[in-house]
Order: C-alpha cells, then sequence, then structure tokens
C-alpha cells in the first residue's frame, strides 16, 4: 500500500464535537481493499455532502483514500485543500440553483460571478467551473435555451482564452429540484450546440440523469463529447453507490472511461452510514 493512500493508525479526526479516533479512522479502509489504486478515474469529493466534518479534516481523510480533489467549494476553502496537496475539479456555484441564466435579468451578477471564479480557476491550474439554467417557472424551454446561450457567450471568450471550461449540471424535477429547467439531456445539448464552444459542457450526474430518463451508459456514450464532468449518488435515495440501490457503477464508470474521458468523477452522494467509511468505500467502487 502507497503512503498516498494508507490511512495513518495515527490519525484522529474531530468531527463536529466529537473525536473519531484513531482505530475508527484506521478501519475506514477495509482489509479487502486494493493494495493500490488503479488510478484509472481521478475521483473527487462534493463537499456539501460531508459539511459536518471540518474542510481539513475531510481533505486529510480524502488524501489518504486517494481521493485527488474536494469540489463545490469557494476560493477562500480551495486554499484549505490545497495545504494538503488537492485540487478542485469544480468550483462552487456561487448563483445558486433556481436563479440561473435561464433569465436576463440574473445575467450581470452571473456574468460578475462567472468572469471572478474563471480568473481564479486559471490562476490556480483548476479545471471547471459551475453555472446553472435557473427555475422554469412557467417559461418555455426554448426562450430559456436562448436566454442561457445569450449568457453563455459572454464569459465564454474569457474561459477559451484562460482554458477553463464552464459546466451546466443538469438536476431531476421528480424528488429533489422542482421545476428546474434543465432536466434532461437533449435540452443540455441543445444549449452545447447553441453556444458552440469547447469551453462550455455539461455536468451529467448520474443520480438525477437515472431519475429522469434512465439509460445511463448508452446516454454517456452518445453524448461523451459534450459531457465534461460526472457526478455519482446512489438511487434511490441519494445514499451510497453500493448494492443497496439501482445503480451498477462499476459498469457506469468504465462506460465513461471507454470514452475516453480524462477528469473527474465525483462523489455526490449523502451517506446513511458512517461518512468517512461510506466515502472510502465509494472511492473502492469506482477503482475499476
Amino acid at each position: 500500500m502507497t503512503r498516498r493512500n494508507r490511512c495513518s493508525r495515527r490519525s484522529v479526526l474531530k468531527v463536529g464535537a466529537g473525536t473519531l479516533a484513531a482505530a475508527s479512522f484506521a478501519s475506514v479502509l477495509s482489509a479487502d481493499e486494493p493494495a493500490k489504486s488503479k488510478g484509472r478515474i481521478k475521483q473527487s469529493v462534493c463537499r456539501w455532502c460531508y459539511g459536518s466534518i471540518p474542510l481539513d479534516k475531510l481533505a486529510e481523510a480524502a488524501k489518504q483514500m486517494g481521493y485527488q480533489s474536494i469540489e463545490l467549494i469557494s476560493p477562500e476553502e480551495y486554499k484549505v485543500v490545497k495545504k494538503f496537496g488537492l485540487t478542485c475539479a469544480v468550483m462552487r456555484c456561487a448563483s445558486g440553483i433556481s436563479t440561473g441564466l435561464n433569465r436576463k435579468e440574473n445575467h450581470d451578477k452571473i456574468v460578475r460571478e462567472l468572469l471572478d471564479d474563471i480568473d481564479f480557476a486559471a490562476a490556480e491550474g483548476l479545471p471547471n467551473v459551475l453555472t446553472m439554467s435557473g427555475d422554469r417557472n412557467g417559461m418555455p424551454d426554448e426562450e430559456g435555451l436562448a436566454n442561457c446561450a445569450a449568457g453563455l457567450k459572454r464569459v465564454l471568450k474569457r474561459a477559451e482564452e484562460k482554458k477553463i471550461t464552464v459546466l451546466m449540471e443538469g438536476l431531476n424535477t421528480k424528488v429533489d429540484h422542482r421545476g428546474y429547467m434543465y432536466e434532461k439531456t437533449e435540452w443540455g445539448v441543445k444549449l452545447c450546440k447553441m453556444v458552440a464552444s469547447d469551453r462550455f459542457k455539461l455536468l451529467y450526474d448520474i443520480y438525477h440523469m437515472q431519475i429522469m430518463e434512465g439509460d445511463v451508459i448508452r446516454t454517456i456514450r452518445q453524448y461523451k463529447d459534450h459531457i465534461g464532468h460526472y457526478h455519482t449518488g446512489g438511487n434511490p435515495g441519494r445514499n451510497e453507490i453500493d448494492e443497496t440501490q439501482e445503480l451498477n457503477y462499476p459498469a457506469i464508470v468504465r462506460a465513461i472511461l471507454d470514452t475516453g474521458y480524462q477528469g473527474f468523477l465525483g462523489q455526490e452522494f449523502i451517506p446513511k452510514r458512517d461518512k468517512l467509511e461510506s466515502l472510502a468505500q465509494g472511492f473502492r467502487i469506482c477503482d475499476v
């Protein structure tokens, strides 16, 4: 087992008001874990799923498990994880989910935020920044597409110059985000074609799109050129990605790799069990 991937038996993690004992932390990596990561897929941790763990402690644990990134974090938070040799695969979406680019009145604020994030990402060598479509609220899809394209075109010249990819994430409207406009992959692909820039791509969230359309592997293969990042999550429930749910993540990750994808896979499930043990398990499941 390499030093990088080994969980130290001397580590003690403070979680909230309590303390995660060294023996418990050592058990995060079980005896059946491979001695060394296969390293075929770069894995990242979505910060919000582990908000009860102090960021420095999460970064320390994630690094020892083999993760290379903690994502959906602010510039200030990135300074914390950087100290542990981690990157940030996707910066946080400052504008939020409901208030997005599908309304022109939101453009000035979102454009300012995206330009700032693009500059920061370029300076720090981070690959992606994030934006959202916003909620539909009665707006026709075609109008929303046109408005999103107009907003994106205001930032993509900078993104192209700085070699930063702007991502937009699709979300499910059946369970978690009722009213959100970008709820199907085909809508996002239409937007990609309207924008026509290699620096705008989709964040394909496997959990959300399983709920909305299923057919995950076929979709990944069909739209691989438009997808710039992936998120995980068990369905139903958005919990652990193991045998307790319906998605076959080893097969999905193999399909992603078969497309030639070289980016990150962000673990975005909410653990029902011990958070760090589940996070380590998720790493092993996707380390195909």
